[in-house]
């Protein structure tokens, strides 16, 4: 299957397939169109010599100085060179391949000037495997993406690195060796390639991805949690939702009837408590709440995708340019923020029910720190630690990143948006998030081992399937193992799969 790149439609679904599964890409030929029309009319303004930032004048706070007919012809590869200044490992493929999507889908608007020939380059570089090295930081996240992209369009030149069939290779080699043509930089050319928050964006794109399906694997290991704990069911009634109406909680509260459905505790036949914690029974606010943030965070990635990310902007149909700050990376970093800040707020949330499958004084009945040799044995004693360090992490780094610009380019560009360091923040967010559900789950199956009740459909198997992994705590045994296990567990989405096998989909 071939995605079309229009300019439009783009989800963040769509950017999985093709940053991280390789789907093969494709100029829908109107877009082609468009961008031989803009680049038209920007030839005749050249010619004419109008003033226009970023192709005859310097940049930032050099846009006041105007650049000779034979100054305009190099200003685009200095450009590249100079703003290629990011440092720091290199930024997974996915990322990469994700930027180049994005920015495709910008030129596509056929309103950054460029000639078509540096789109076809870029679709060529994707669909035949040529990912460029890209540091991971560097971006401030306003005037775009401006070091990351800037790596990537020294492959346009046949410049810098690239990763091709495995090896890391200079840049005119894997070219070369992919038989993609150089196409060098011409006036525009190089500041249309670089000049949006794509890199910022791509990454938040695919976090969301993973994100919505971490909080699916949040509702099931809640579930877990409060069938060991006896809960009471009559909390998660969606009737009970919808009446306050947020759409998030209404969710979660569905999913964890759907989860314990079937088994004594939904059907009845068991004595719970008046009224539960907290920590069980705001279950469908928290995480709903988790829901309704990164719905929001997705609408905004997705108009971001979808829109002219650039400056300044070409209006052929007017035969007009205006120059502006649609590469300013604040409305993806804001709600990018808060989305980071929700999975940790869900992981809270997490620890606190796992501590109570672990505290003989609100277990209801469970052995302490769920094993059967309290004292001489210290069962997940321990493991609550390991969350907690994660947790204390991830609070950390949910200090929003959209509120700590940095001044820069002689006070030019005096706020920036640090999007790339929200996006580079959320992936350790949830890299954390990972392990501590992980560890909810183990205690959760541990405790469930524990009692005697028929547990929900749902639950079943997503118990059946940790002990697939990690045995039950016997004795006690060095647990890093097991942490680690059930981190790339969680991380694999396959507890979450096969419970949506056996019960359908959760939403």
């Amino acid at each position: 299957m071939t995605y079309t790149i229009t300019g439009s439609g783009m989800t963040i679904d769509d950017v999985v397939r093709v940053a991280r599964h390789g789907e093969k890409v494709e100029l829908h030929k109107d877009a082609i169109e468009r961008m031989k029309k803009c680049r038209a009319m920007l030839e005749k303004k050249i010619d004419a010599h109008e003033i226009m930032y970023g192709v005859n004048t310097g940049i930032g706070e050099f846009s006041e100085v105007v650049l000779t007919d034979e100054q305009v012809k190099q200003f685009q590869k200095y450009l590249i060179y100079n703003h290629a200044a990011g440092i720091g490992k290199p930024a997974p493929i996915e990322h990469v391949r994700g930027a180049i999507l994005g920015r495709l889908n910008v030129l596509a608007h056929g309103n950054s000037g460029n000639r078509p020939v540096i789109a076809e380059t870029f679709v060529e570089m994707l669909n035949k495997g040529v990912t460029p090295e890209v540091c991971r930081k560097g971006s401030v996240g306003a005037c775009g993406d401006l070091a990351p992209m800037s790596q990537i369009a020294l492959l346009l030149m046949g410049e810098g690195r690239a990763f091709y069939e495995g090896e890391l290779l200079e840049g005119a080699e894997a070219m070369d060796r992919a038989g993609i043509k150089i196409p060098g930089l011409k006036a525009r050319d190089g500041l249309a390639a670089i000049n949006g928050s794509n890199f910022l964006t791509a990454m938040s794109a695919l976090w969301l991805y993973d994100a919505k399906r971490f909080l699916k694997q949040a509702e099931i290991a809640a579930a877990m949690s409060l069938e060991a704990l006896l809960a009471n069911m009559k909390p998660y009634t969606p009737l009970l939702h919808e009446a306050r109406g947020f759409p998030g909680a209404i969710r979660t509260a569905k999913t964890i009837h759907k989860l314990v459905k079937g088994g004594d505790l939904f059907e009845g036949r068991l004595k719970v408590k008046v009224q539960d914690a907290y920590s069980m029974r705001s279950t469908p606010q928290v995480i709903g709440a988790a829901h309704d943030a990164l719905a929001w965070a997705q609408k905004q990635v997705e108009i971001e995708l979808n829109g002219v990310g650039d400056n300044p902007v070409f209006f052929p149909d007017k035969n007009l340019q205006l120059s502006g700050a649609n590469f300013q990376g604040s409305p993806v970093s804001l709600p990018m923020d808060m989305a980071g800040a929700a999975i940790t707020m869900v992981c809270v949330m997490s620890e606190r029910r796992m501590n109570r499958l672990n505290h003989p004084a609100l277990s209801v009945g469970l052995p302490p720190f769920l094993t059967k040799g309290a004292g001489m044995m210290s069962g997940l004693m321990l493991s609550q630690y390991t969350a907690d360090m994660q947790i204390v992490e991830m609070r950390i780094l949910s200090m929003p990143a959209s509120i700590q610009s940095i001044p820069a380019a002689a006070d030019q560009e005096d706020f920036v948006s640090m999007g790339m360091n929200t996006a580079l923040k959320n992936d350790q967010i949830l890299d954390n998030a990972y392990g501590v559900l992980g560890i909810e789950f183990m205690a959760a199956a541990q405790a469930l081992d524990f009692r005697e009740h028929k547990p929900g459909k749902g639950v079943a198997k997503a118990k059946e399937v940790i002990r697939k992994h990690v045995k039950f705590l016997d004795e006690d045994r060095p647990l890093f193992d097991d942490h680690n296990r059930m981190k790339e567990l969680v991380k694999s989405c396959e507890i979450l799969e096969e419970v949506e096998k056996e019960i359908g989909s959760l939403g």
